[in-house]
């Protein structure tokens, strides 16, 4: 049996009803718009736009509106220098191992560390931005910072952004 050899179940496809075709039809005349009104007209002028109440105050406007959320806000995935344990000693530490090592969920957002805990073995950590204390704590252990650049997450260059 092939795709189109499959019958429609019965009431699957239903009949269209034609209009303005005689008053013996039963749907001539007025074809089942009732008379005049806003609804019984044709073209742009028979439609309501969105969110219309019939001349209350829309929903829309009458609720408090509060608050302003940016479209172009930053959002970054944060990971904690102690969370940098988990890796050994001299490794490279960059978005792909982190998602390797369930760290961080996905690639796609920007990486920043920050210096909650404590960092026991010096690492080369590749992130778009650290805080002040992270980047103390892996100096001190002997670790290495690289800046990536901002919407690439392989290349890294030494100067922060």
């Amino acid at each position: 049996m092939k795709l189109h050899e499959i019958p429609k179940p019965p009431g699957a496809r239903k009949k269209r009803k034609i209009v303005g075709r005689g008053s013996g039809s039963g749907h001539g005349k007025t074809s089942g718009r009732g008379h005049k009104g806003l609804k019984a007209r044709t073209g742009a002028s028979g439609k309501l736009r969105l969110g219309f109440e019939g001349g209350q105050m829309p929903l829309i406007r009458r609720i408090p509106k509060r608050g302003f959320r940016s479209r172009f806000k930053a959002i970054n995935q944060v990971v904690n220098v102690e969370a940098l344990n988990k890796f050994r000693k001299d490794d490279i530490v960059d978005l792909k191992k982190l998602k390797d090592a369930n760290i961080v969920k996905g690639m796609n957002k920007t990486l920043k560390i920050l210096g909650e805990g404590e960092l026991k073995k010096p690492l080369t950590v590749c992130a778009h931005s650290f805080s002040k204390s992270a980047v103390e704590k892996i100096k001190k252990v002997g670790g290495t910072v690289q800046f990536i650049k901002k919407g690439v997450g392989t290349k890294t260059n030494l100067e922060p952004e």
